[in-house]
This record gives structure tokens, sequence and C-alpha cells, in this order.
């Protein structure tokens, strides 16, 4: 009688996992099917240009099938749609060598989106390390600014006017209506700008350095507000002067 109730009992165990073997090979067969779903379905949302399409898909093929490159993506796509707390969440602040250069840019700029100037000043450094250009010149420069590190930024502006073309463009978003001006011509306002933060009392050689901006870019809106502030803080005596 043991022995029988044993002979029953190790058929049970055989029959159990005979059935599990079918429900992770059927689960397994499922995952795969759902993976190629959501990888049509992330196509078809790219070519009709639905953001919030690309980002639920992506989500979903990063859980089914993770990979680097599909985070990078995602939190990407993030950045671009203004979702840069989203975008952090998904691929972190740390400063990473081993990131990818897009992984880098979307740490960047979201970071400097949500007005923390040091964090994205580390991976703008990262960035102009791999490849150094003038775009990427400004944005040290601006960052240092804020940062306090105007001698930094000096080395930055003068590099960039160095190698700003006349058809580089750089985008303003204070007004209502953002709008484009100089590469150059910005590179001359930061430029005015260190000037007076290393010297209040040369208050002339700044505005004149923003008049440069103004030269290059007339409708320069945050170059003129800029001037309008340094010529307020000019004695009455020095205006007099002028």
């Amino acid at each position: 009688m043991p022995h029988e109730k044993y002979t029953i009992m190790k058929k049970f165990v055989f029959i159990g996992l005979v059935g599990l073997t079918f429900v992770y090979s059927g689960y397994s067969q499922t995952s795969s099917e759902i993976t190629e779903h959501f990888e049509a379905y992330y196509k078809e949302m790219k070519k009709q240009s639905d953001i919030n399409g690309v980002i639920n898909a992506l989500t979903h093929l990063n859980v089914l099938s993770p990979s680097v490159e599909r985070r990078d993506t995602l939190a990407y796509v993030y950045a671009n749609n203004n979702q840069h707390l989203q975008a952090l969440n998904t691929i972190g602040i740390e400063k990473n060598d081993a990131d990818s250069d897009l992984a880098v840019k979307v740490k960047a700029i979201s970071l400097k989106a949500l007005n923390q100037p040091k964090r994205a000043l580390e991976q703008f450094e990262v960035l102009y390390s791999r490849q150094p250009n003038a775009y990427l010149a400004y944005e040290l420069a601006d960052l240092k600014i804020q940062t306090g590190d105007n001698t930094g930024a000096q080395k930055d502006i003068e590099y960039g006017i160095l190698n700003a073309k006349d058809d580089m463009k750089y985008a303003f978003y204070e007004r209502q209506q953002p709008y484009e001006v100089s590469l150059k011509a910005a590179f001359y306002h930061l430029k005015g700008l260190v000037q007076y933060n290393m010297n209040h009392e040369d208050i002339d050689m700044a505005i004149a350095t923003i008049d440069e901006a103004l030269k290059l870019d007339p409708n320069f809106n945050l170059a003129s507000l800029s001037k309008q502030a340094l010529e307020s803080r000019k004695t009455p005596a020095e205006v007099k002067e002028n």
C-alpha cells in the first residue's frame, strides 16, 4: 500500500511538471507575440507622429524585452516632448562614462530644463569631451555663468566666437514666441555678461560688447534687455558723461 501511494504521488509530480512545461512554453510564445505586436505598434505610432503612442509602445517593449537602446530612446522621446522629469526617471541623473551620446544628451538637456545647472554642466562637459563644437561651448559657457565660473565661461566663449559659423543659429524662449539669432551674436551677449560679472566698474565695456551682438542681430531681444539692465546700473554722473 505505501508503495502504491508513492507510485501515485510520482505520477502527480510528473503530470505537474509536464503541465508547468506547457504553461511556460505557452507564456514564452505569447510573450514573443506580444513583443512583435508592440514593435509593429511602435512603427505605426512613429509613422503617425503620435508621441503618446510611441511612449506607450517603447514602455511596453522595455518591460517585455529590456535593452539600453530602448531605454535611451524612450528617455529621448520624453525629453523631446518636454517631459524632462519622466526622461530622468527613465535614464537616471548620474554621470556614467559608459552612457551613450544619446543618454548623456538627454541627461544634459533635461537637467538644464529642470534648473539643475551644476548637474547639467557635468553632462554637457562629457558631451564636449567626446565631440567639441560651438553649440556645446555655448551651453557650457551659459551654465558656467550661472554657477559662478566666469573664468571658465570666458574660455568657452572665445572658442565659440572663433568656431561659430555665420549660418549657425540659437533659439531663445524668453518671449511668448520663440525666436532664433546668430550663434555668434549669442556668444557676444554672454561675453558682455561675463565682462560685467568680472568688473562691475566698467559697465561701458560690457555694453559695447553687447552692442556687437546687436550689430549681428538687431532683433536679439534678450541682448536688448541685458543692455537696458546694464544702462540702468550706471550712476547719474556716468550717464551724463555719455
